[in-house]
């Protein structure tokens, strides 16, 4: 598939939207946005990160998308498309280039983390957490971490599923998986919400996320707010932009757009009425982080009723959320090899995942037998992180920070109004005002700023 010759489009906005949040909504909205919203000020973090999400998220999320649909090409293409129209360097490509890099990096450990959540699944469903004490469940997640072989084996099994999906297209592939996952996704999260909320202590789950402690705001709760809206929405990182291009004409991208945004905020606070019962009704520590998923909560599932059902149920919720992220990210790679490239599809599709894999490796070993190894231990910066660590902060506060300002001012400043017109499919109004106000003299000093204080933290 050429998509300059003959673009693969969406078959209906319903398709593309299930795809576009089944990307946006990842593991960070299901364990690490409630977790944060807790220790940042319960809803005042949520008020917060709702401004951040609309004022930071949605102009870029609408910028890569009309980017997309404009240049009808894989991310550098498009950039480079727009660029040459309206009379701008073709230079501009790179900006696409980084966008893939970072998506690339992203996948390489993502796909391992997202093994977790099979592995899991599995312990779930052959009743593993039955009767699980504190210490079995702290060994049972370290085992994991020390067993290279069994996370080598998820995260091949997480790669092949990418490559039986990808390789069917945009609409028999992607679409198709988003019109069955994301209804899973969604039932599921319902489903646990009333369970937790009749098993657990709700009282305390909404007192914890609902009870705004304006206190504990600070400058640095308002860039961690920055920060998880940013990478939420799945801006910076090649696949939006990759979407946009398989979008039909007359097609409303700020519509759209604000419903991708609501529903991925959406899914991140139903995790948390979700969790939160659960760990207040069995009286476990909320301020676990990643263990709270992985350690803590078998322990709850393996005391309550119903706890292996619902148990399962839950890293079911992950599983899905995990592989639907690790689909947009696959398609915005593949599209750029065989438009770039020149590189058959399924060619295409084997050598990225085949790249990933063994890239993957390194983050396995970074858990287990290499957790002590710091190849950068000469940087003071840097000197105590794992491969592992520095894959995570290099895409994080590097690719994913320089390729949004890029973007901004790129789309900002030099793409001609009428042409940012089209590509939105909107009228001049009140939404073009904001959005272009936002890209031009907001989103590039905040992005600037986060960068800076990324590398001073260090």
């Amino acid at each position: 598939m050429s998509h300059s010759a003959s673009p693969e489009l969406w078959s209906s906005r319903r398709g593309f939207l299930l795809a576009a949040i089944g990307f946006s909504v990842g593991l960070g909205n299901i364990w690490r946005f409630p977790y944060v919203v807790g220790e940042n000020g319960g809803s005042a973090f949520v008020i917060i990160y709702l401004l951040c999400a609309f004022a930071i998220g949605l102009p870029l999320l609408v910028t890569e998308l009309a980017i997309g649909r404009l240049g009808r090409s894989d991310p550098a293409g498009s950039y480079r498309a727009v660029a040459q129209s309206n009379g701008r360097s073709t230079a501009w490509g790179a900006v696409g280039t980084l966008a893939i890099a970072c998506v690339f990096v992203v996948l390489s450990f993502y796909t391992v983390l997202s093994g977790w959540t099979f592995d899991y699944f599995v312990r779930g469903v052959s009743g593993s957490f039955n009767g699980l004490d504190a210490k079995t469940s702290t060994e049972m997640f370290a085992g994991l971490m020390n067993n290279p072989w069994r996370l080598l084996f998820w995260h091949t099994v997480v790669n092949l599923l990418v490559i039986v999906i990808i390789r069917r297209g945009v609409q028999r592939g992607i679409e198709q998986a988003a019109n069955i996952l994301m209804p899973i996704l969604f039932g599921a999260i319902v489903l646990m919400v009333i369970y937790s909320a009749i098993v657990g202590d709700l009282g305390g789950a909404i007192e914890f996320l609902l009870q705004p402690d304006f206190s504990k705001v600070t400058p640095k709760t308002i860039m961690i707010a920055i920060g998880q809206a940013f990478f939420s929405v799945g801006v910076a990182m090649a696949t939006m932009i990759t979407f946009g291009s398989y979008l039909p004409e007359g097609f409303s991208i700020p519509r759209s757009s604000v419903i991708i945004i609501l529903a991925d905020t959406g899914v991140a606070m139903l995790a948390g009425f979700v969790i939160f019962p659960l760990v207040f009704g069995f009286g476990l520590a909320p301020s676990e982080g990643a263990g709270l998923i992985f350690q803590t909560l078998p322990l709850a599932f393996g005391q309550m009723a119903g706890g292996q059902f619902f148990g399962a149920l839950f890293f079911l919720l992950l599983i899905v959320a995990a592989l639907s992220s690790c689909l947009g990210g696959a398609e915005a790679v593949v599209s750029w090899v065989d438009e770039r490239w020149n590189v058959p599809r399924e060619k295409g599709i084997l050598y990225f995942v085949g790249s990933i894999w063994l890239i993957g490796i390194t983050t396995i070993m970074s858990l287990g037998d290499w957790s002590d190894f710091y190849p950068l231990s000469f940087v003071p910066a840097l000197a105590e992180e794992t491969i592992f660590d520095l894959l995570e902060w290099f895409a994080a506060n590097i690719l994913l920070l320089t390729g949004a300002t890029f973007t901004s001012i790129f789309f900002g400043w030099l793409v001609p109004k009428q042409t940012k017109l089209d590509g939105l499919g909107i009228q001049d109004g009140t939404f073009y005002a904001y959005a272009n106000f936002m890209m031009r003299y907001v989103i590039p000093p905040v992005l600037a700023v986060a960068l800076v204080l990324g590398l001073l933290e260090r």
